[in-house]
């Protein structure tokens, strides 16, 4: 007989009792054994695919749970579910599928653990959405959980020099000015991306591994090694082994998921100067555990926390770099030793952070990540900002930045093709404000990022003379004066709708303020003129989004979370 009480978990719905024998002859069908199946049965949710190197390792890793769990007297199901990868899906339509994905992930994640009864769950995770996606599914069931991220991509070396694939988009510009070959790109976009894992600099897939850690759904250390590094299965293993140790304490993620945890989160991402998706993708996670923790109390967060990590796109060094020197758990040393982490916060170890914490030692000769006491900036490299321009508030990535102000003339265009467009043809000048709108969560469909427009600019020198708004997404990749997330999106009839070629716009990430020089009376005449538009998207799965998408503010949800539920899945 199992160890485990079945009599309290939901496996008892599919393996327990006479009238289950139609269902346990299907275990039986597998290969599976009567103790195997009298033991807990523990989902490894994988978004693996061929679609890019971000995800082509997961299945690997999945193998090595699968020992961990078996070790603990577990019967691990493995199941797979979609991502789409931003990096394929830029530039074009196929983006507008990108955020619906997160979305589509943690629903599928949903139902089949819902379906076959699964008592606990690992996921692992390698590109943008499907990290916070899958965290966004453990907190939705509440069933015992762990994380763990299928790891980083080697640099590329382009003559010396450490590359990523922010350095292709950005040789894109280079390429439409001239300054760049047609054999100089097409040896860098051979050399860019060595292998597998997912894009190596902070941008979103490495900002939300830190944030699995910090939030206490990973185990300590699990986001550091690259994809391609064995020690990536050793951590496999373990993540299986700790779900049956949380099986066993009935310690579920939403006893994890604590205020004081997401800002533990938030100060993570300000720190490393992590992907402005963050503001997105926090709130939604907060959402699904009935937490109020929107894009202004992340924003909080990021306005009180030094920038200590000098990660790309703003920094020098790759996600390879500060594993090297200990990974997360030396960034959150760092933080914790300085005051910035709530070290009582649990996590998936059963301990503490401050116990995780106890033996890591900071480690001084290096300079990838640098104590609070001598941080690269007093404040996060993320900043929020509200104004007559975003009454819902906004948000910028300023690591690495020098300029914190921006005066400039509105260029506006109503998608993004249209600016790219007006990017390769450079029918702009210093000084104006890109303003790219009807690319909301509901306005898009799907809230697109905008990596294409915004390195094609920094390709072609220009990436400190102009700025650029839009109320859909930035990469993480993304550096420069790019302002997004502006809300009310202009689909709903926000300011950010409202603006005309010249209008003045203002951005002060000192202060925080998004404006137009426009009255509120002017604003109210052309509010008056404005007329909603119909897009594109008139069926299927990125028109039923659009019906149910909120605002970026709090997360761009599509159903009511934690607040509103009447049962919690594992209960049942």
């Amino acid at each position: 007989m199992s160890a485990f009480d079945k009599s309290r978990l939901p496996s008892r719905h599919v393996t327990v009792g006479p009238e289950r024998a139609p269902h346990r002859s299907y275990l039986y069908a597998m290969g599976l054994t009567e103790e195997e199946i009298n033991q807990p049965l523990v989902g490894v949710a994988t978004a693996w695919n061929e679609a890019a190197p971000c995800n082509i390792a997961l299945s690997r890793q999945a193998q090595a749970v699968k020992i961990g769990v078996k070790r603990e007297k577990g019967t691990p199901r493995e199941f797979t579910t979609i991502t789409v990868t931003d990096g394929i899906a830029m530039g074009h339509a196929g983006m507008k599928s990108s955020l619906v994905s997160r979305e589509v992930i943690a629903d599928s994640v949903e139902l089949t653990m819902r379906g076959h009864c699964y008592d606990g769950l690992v996921t692992l995770a390698g590109c943008d959405k499907s990290l916070p996606a899958m965290m966004m599914a453990m907190a939705r069931l509440n069933a015992p959980a762990v994380f763990m991220y299928g790891g980083s991509i080697l640099p590329g070396k382009f003559r010396g020099e450490d590359v990523t694939i922010q350095s292709l988009f950005e040789a894109v510009g280079a390429h439409s000015t001239g300054a760049m070959s047609d054999e100089d790109l097409h040896e860098l976009e051979c050399v860019a991306c060595p292998g597998a894992g997912a894009c190596g600099g902070q941008f979103t897939a490495n900002t939300m591994a830190c944030v699995s850690e910090a939030i206490g759904l990973a185990l300590p250390g699990s986001a550091g090694a690259p994809a391609p590094y064995e020690t990536r299965d050793e951590y496999a293993v373990a993540s299986g082994a700790a779900v049956m140790r949380l099986i066993r304490d009935n310690l579920r993620p939403r006893d994890i998921l604590t205020r004081k945890a997401f800002e533990n989160a938030a100060v993570v991402v300000a720190a490393s100067g992590g992907s402005t998706n963050a503001g997105l993708h926090l709130p939604a996670l907060a959402h699904e555990c009935g937490i109020s923790f929107d894009l202004h109390d992340v924003a909080e967060i990021f306005k009180r926390t030094p920038y200590i990590a000098d990660l790309k796109p703003g920094g020098r060094y790759v996600a390879k770099d500060m594993f090297e020197i200990g990974g997360v758990p030396v960034l959150m040393k760092a933080l914790l030793d300085g005051g910035y982490l709530h070290g009582d916060c649990i996590t998936v170890t059963g301990g503490t952070i401050e116990d995780n914490l106890r033996d890591v030692e900071f480690p001084t000769n290096q300079d990838v990540v640098y104590p609070t006491s001598n941080p690269i900036t007093s404040t996060g490299g993320v900043v929020g900002l509200r104004g007559n321009l975003a009454p819902e508030g906004a948000i910028v990535k300023v690591a690495g930045m020098e300029t914190l102000k921006f005066t400039g003339s509105a260029l506006c265009f109503d998608c993004e093709e249209d600016a790219f467009e007006a990017v390769e043809q450079r029918r702009y000048k210093a000084g104006d404000v890109f303003v790219i709108r009807y690319e909301g969560p509901k306005g898009g469909p799907g809230m697109r990022e905008m990596l294409a427009t915004t390195a094609a600019l920094y390709g072609q020198g220009v990436g400190d003379t102009v700025a650029l708004i839009t109320d859909g997404r930035f990469s993480g990749a993304t550096r420069g004066f790019c302002v997004g997330h502006v809300g009310p999106e202009a689909a709903v009839g926000g300011p950010i709708g409202l603006l005309r070629d010249g209008d003045a716009i203002t951005i002060d990430a000192v202060n925080g303020t998004i404006d137009v020089d426009l009255t509120e009376e002017e604003l109210a005449a052309r509010r008056a003129e404005w007329m909603p538009r119909e897009h594109e998207y008139q069926s299927g799965t990125i028109w039923k989004y659009a019906q149910t998408v909120g605002s970026a503010e709090k997360g761009a949800v599509t159903h009511p979370g934690a607040v509103a539920e009447t049962h919690v899945y594992v209960d049942l």
